[in-house]
């Protein structure tokens, strides 16, 4: 029992802290936003910007059209291939403009910095133009060849 007075003190002795804290949240945040513009944060960005700027980013190896038989072609598939750099850089791809989504027919293959897009069961109606998109961060890059499917 003679332990609770002290315990019923210690908020009366908060209290008189607290009335001096109302003004300091404030006071915190100026504090808080003064080391941050003083120098905690920026120093980290800079080498991030600088870690972009040292890798670049870009196809190492832009896709090739392919041209193929109709005869040769039908069931035999096509693989445009690029080489990008970072391979930490997301690509996805579009045929004519519109997003490709990985199927049976069509299979994204990514190893480290090689890109393909595998189609299998080339028809006359895959001809067209071939997109790899490449994103970092806000960048982007393209890479355009076409699938031709000459009939004959």
């Amino acid at each position: 029992s003679e332990a609770k007075p002290p315990k019923e003190e210690s908020p009366k002795g908060i209290s008189p802290v607290k009335a001096k804290k109302t003004p300091s949240p404030a006071d915190a945040e100026r504090r808080k936003l003064r080391p941050g513009s003083g120098g905690e944060k920026p120093p980290e960005e800079p080498p991030f910007t600088y870690q972009l700027k040292a890798v670049p980013l870009k196809f190492v190896k832009e896709m090739k059209d392919i041209v193929l038989k109709e005869a040769e072609s039908v069931g035999s598939s096509a693989i445009f291939e690029v080489l990008i750099s970072p391979s930490t850089a997301i690509t996805s791809w579009m045929k004519d403009g519109s997003n490709i989504r990985e199927s049976p027919k069509h299979k994204f293959i990514a190893d480290g910095k090689d890109r393909k897009l595998h189609i299998i069961d080339v028809q006359l109606s895959d001809a067209g133009e071939y997109t790899c998109v490449l994103k970092l961060g806000n960048k982007e890059k393209t890479s355009t060849a076409k699938l031709i499917v000459e009939g004959i």
